[in-house]
């Protein structure tokens, strides 16, 4: 098994110091999104709908802003965007333990701060994707994003691991307050590079904003390629959606798990997601990257029917069942996302990154935000688990819009343009990618 940190990827002091500040981010990242929840539900008394609604008002922030903020990230040096973007978020974060310790927090507060958040996080992850290739030769993509999922499910497995142990031994609120001082640890991690960004388009060059959030839906829409991977994006983001909204729910009401064995749970994905983002570049080699993405998903929906056929009443072996949906799933969406990643890093220009990125996220923000709500109702009507039986439908659907595009057909990264043929043939040599 080929290991992605094994390469001169480490040796480029700009991507080691962009993986250590997502890695410390992700980590306090993933404590805040167990526990918000838990604020919600166990300090304030929220049932399945106004749980629905805190995890879902960030996706309404990404969905409102995500378009307007890929343009803006493309008019901008990237790494700067993302500074400001942690240290915003901190200050953020630490007006919901302060509020808890004074007893003022209400769910009104908690709704802001998860949008506010949610704006600033658009701008971070819009820049973040768009900043990657500026750093990393584009035929290294794979092996960098895959050593940033590592990472990433390295500090899941960590942060899951002990986020319910957290809340049941601080409080939630105060688990929120590591978060926070994540964000500060990344910010001074991310000024602290030093190569110099490629300076944005000058003023003169630019156009409307509109107009050019219109370029970047025109980009996705003519690519069948980035088309392909941006509906089925959305189609697996349904999944979260109905997931994000009665997981925890189901956990704890249909199957009588604690936060401590929720957050055990939640710590083997990490694991898994690891397993995955390892092999990520020797599977996508083996396999080529359109099949890597499509078997991703079909194994995907294999994992995650573990979840509702979880069964009440016998905690020992539901905890059984949610573990192998995490061992099961949890490493292939990771595989899924380091393909789509790469791809699009790979295939669109630059400085179309953010609005390209923006296009995808705010679809799949749509999709997720969409499915988050209309499980939160169902699951008031039919039950958590008539309701779960729903979400594994967005992986397959995904697998089935990949096989009908040119994805399956894909076996290496491609670097291609929007060119016309005869535009291709004069500019051959250089083969400048989508947007440029």
């Amino acid at each position: 098994m080929r290991n992605p940190f094994a390469s001169p990827l480490w040796q480029n002091s700009a991507f080691v110091r962009l993986w250590s500040a997502a890695t410390i981010s992700i980590f306090g990242s993933l404590i805040t999104r167990m526990a918000l929840p838990f604020v919600a539900i166990l300090v304030l008394g929220a049932g399945a709908f106004e749980v629905a609604l805190v995890r879902s008002i960030d996706l309404l922030a990404a969905l409102l802003f995500g378009l307007f903020v890929g343009a803006w990230v493309d008019r901008l040096r990237r790494r700067p965007v993302m500074v400001w973007a942690d240290l915003g978020r901190a200050v953020l974060l630490l007006t919901v333990p302060i509020a808890a310790v004074g007893g003022w927090l209400t769910l009104a507060q908690l709704l802001l701060v998860s949008f506010a958040v949610a704006i600033l996080t658009t701008f971070f992850d819009a820049a973040d994707n768009a900043y990657l290739p500026s750093i990393v030769p584009r035929d290294d993509l794979v092996r960098a994003n895959g050593a940033l999922a590592a990472s990433g499910s390295a500090a899941e497995f960590t942060a899951f691991g002990i986020s319910g142990f957290l809340v049941q031994l601080l409080s939630a609120p105060l688990a929120i307050f590591i978060d926070a001082v994540s964000f500060v640890v990344s910010a001074m991690v991310l000024g602290s590079i030093r190569r110099p960004e490629d300076p944005p388009p000058p003023k003169a060059d630019r156009g409307p904003v509109l107009q050019e959030i219109r370029e970047g839906l025109a980009i996705m829409a003519r690519d069948p390629i980035i088309r392909a991977f941006t509906l089925a994006s959305m189609a697996m983001a349904t999944l979260w959606g109905v997931f994000g909204a009665i997981w925890i729910l189901f956990a704890v009401d249909e199957l009588g798990l604690g936060p401590a064995a929720i957050g055990i749970i939640a710590g083997f994905g990490g694991l898994s997601s690891l397993v995955g983002a390892v092999v990520a570049e020797r599977v996508t080699k083996r396999l080529g990257v359109g099949r890597a993405a499509i078997g991703s998903m079909l194994l995907a929906s294999v994992g995650f029917v573990l979840i509702p056929l979880a069964p009440a009443g016998m905690p020992i072996l539901a905890f059984g069942f949610l573990v192998g949906q995490q061992l099961i799933g949890d490493g292939a969406v990771t595989l899924y996302d380091v393909s789509e990643t790469s791809v699009r890093q790979a295939r669109v220009h630059d400085r179309a990154l953010g609005r390209v990125g923006a296009t995808v996220q705010v679809g799949s923000v749509g999709a997720q935000l969409a499915a988050a709500l209309a499980a939160g109702l169902l699951a008031e009507v039919i039950g958590l688990r008539a309701t779960a039986f729903l979400a594994p439908l967005g992986t397959l659907v995904a697998a089935a819009i990949l096989v009908a595009s040119p994805v399956r057909r894909l076996r290496d990264l491609p670097v291609m343009d929007d060119r016309t043929p005869a535009e291709v043939v004069v500019d051959v040599e250089r083969d400048q990618p989508v947007g440029a």
